[in-house]
């Protein structure tokens, strides 16, 4: 009996896709499957396996080791993993030992640019069959059954702004290479500012129309291509999608786009806020509703009235706001990303919301019986963990709903009105998530202590850098 069958982790519809998987890469000849999960920064990991072995290993996983799962965004691992408990409190998490990737066949795709290439999502498990509890795709789907139970679904759709340069200097001699590396150099293909003009548009066309092209062959709900306000700045919006399928798009995107790009000699960045010269922040806004199980009716929609959202959709809404400090970690987990929050722009820098205003935190978009009755939640960074970003956002608007809680007023002047403010910092937003008994209660505090243990990490090997600010307001005064 193979491990899937012994734990049962495939539905029928699992089971039916692997069928068809094997076909496929009979059919088109495939050479070699890459096998990746997403990790905790939603970065994807794995192992590329010759065909016939990746088949084989379809139904019994294919081993990779936990230190994947203990390393920060400079991917140095940053737990004793050679202690007892490796760290974690864990015996399964001590010297590296290995866990189970087990592909998901739902997400089987065949690589557009790469040759004879099929691609597969995993799931993480440990020998006796438990999903690894620091794997974020198995903690968001633990959350999505928990909404299913109370007979809803969550549907989202992506907005993602990210940049896009010429590769000049990959930065490839042995001195560059390091934890994390030197960055490349780069040059601008626009000026930008010229927001939405189709003269800035044709002169992005030429990576656009081939990363367009790659996307849609991967069976990715692309909508719209778009150029944004900042030189070299785009958005690409994607259809709202049930469940998993809009973290996975997320994932899959940001891969995708970095390795098409890469290979026709540019640099696609979904960092925030890049260190060039006039150059903008980027967001990812978020639209999300829950839909009912039973009717397939959006929860969010008002019935009459004037009120753009139904009782439900208000408490749920009220509950974004009310959990928004704590998980702003989720929302934007890179010390670069805060520096995006600021006032009298285009995003938000406190718990607030409006009837389609672009200054808010949540965008409430909607009226009575209109089913595409939705919220878009704004304070996202491109950079995100797309599972954490969603989970955090379910479990917070849940809580809401729960609750009762009543979400105020409009706010028709953003910067104005009184609210609690975002977190200024990743480490205030750290501080929040550790301090936060809900989030401990909800996700689990041995995944929360992991969570703020890998961001610290991070923090503190920024603090330990001197900045050019220090150098340039010290080195001289005193």
């Amino acid at each position: 009996m193979s491990f899937v069958e012994r734990h049962g982790l495939w539905s029928d519809e699992q089971r039916a896709a692997a069928g068809r998987l094997r076909k496929i890469v009979e059919e088109q000849k495939l050479e070699v499957i890459r096998l990746s999960f997403p990790d905790q920064h939603g970065i994807l990991r794995g192992k590329t396996l010759v065909a016939s072995e990746a088949l084989a290993s379809m139904e019994n996983g294919a081993s990779i080791t936990t230190t994947m799962l203990a390393k920060d965004t400079s991917h140095r691992t940053v737990f004793p993993v050679f202690t007892s408990g490796g760290g974690f409190g864990m015996r399964e998490m001590e010297g590296a030992a290995d866990v189970l990737m087990v592909p998901d066949p739902l997400s089987f795709r065949v690589l557009p640019w790469a040759s004879a290439t099929g691609w597969l999502l995993c799931d993480i498990y440990f020998a006796d069959g438990r999903p690894v509890p620091f794997a974020t795709r198995n903690l968001y789907r633990s959350v999505l059954a928990k909404l299913a139970t109370r007979g809803y679904d969550f549907v989202a759709g992506l907005e993602v702004e990210f940049h896009i340069f010429k590769l000049e200097d990959a930065k490839m001699s042995p001195g560059d290479a390091g934890q994390p590396g030197q960055p490349p150099d780069v040059s601008l293909l626009s000026h930008g500012y010229q927001y939405l003009t189709e003269q800035r548009y044709d002169q992005m066309e030429p990576v656009l129309e081939i990363i367009r092209r790659d996307i849609v062959a991967l069976g990715l709900p692309l909508r719209s291509v778009e150029v944004e306000f900042g030189p070299s700045q785009c958005e690409f919006t994607f259809a709202p999608g049930k469940g998993l399928e809009p973290a996975d798009t997320m994932v899959l995107f940001r891969s995708a786009v970095k390795q098409i790009a890469r290979r026709h000699g540019y640099h696609a960045t979904f960092m925030c806020r890049p260190k060039l010269p006039n150059v903008f922040a980027s967001g990812w806004h978020l639209h999300q509703s829950l839909i009912s199980r039973a009717n397939g009716e959006n929860a969010f929609m008002a019935k009459d009235g004037d009120q753009p959202l139904s009782e439900f959709g208000r408490h749920y809404l009220a509950g974004l706001l009310k959990h928004a400090r704590a998980s702003a970690v989720f929302t934007t987990p890179t010390i670069n990303g805060y520096k995006r929050y600021r006032t009298y722009s285009l995003a938000p820098d406190r718990a607030i919301w409006g009837r389609d205003n672009r200054g808010v935190m949540i965008r409430v978009l909607g009226a009575a019986n209109d089913a595409a009755t939705r919220l878009e939640n704004r304070i996202g960074e491109p950079a995100a963990n797309p599972y954490l970003y969603m989970a955090s956002q379910i479990l917070s608007g849940l809580d809401g709903v729960d609750r009762a809680l009543d979400p105020g007023p409009s706010a028709d002047a953003p910067y104005e009105t009184q609210a609690p403010l975002l977190p200024k910092t990743l480490r205030e937003a750290v501080t929040a998530l550790k301090d936060d008994a809900f989030f401990r209660e909800t996700l689990g505090a041995e995944f929360v202590d992991y969570y703020v243990h890998i961001k610290n990490a991070e923090i503190e090997r920024f603090q330990a850098e001197v900045s050019d600010w220090e150098q340039r307001e010290y080195f001289e005064m005193f």
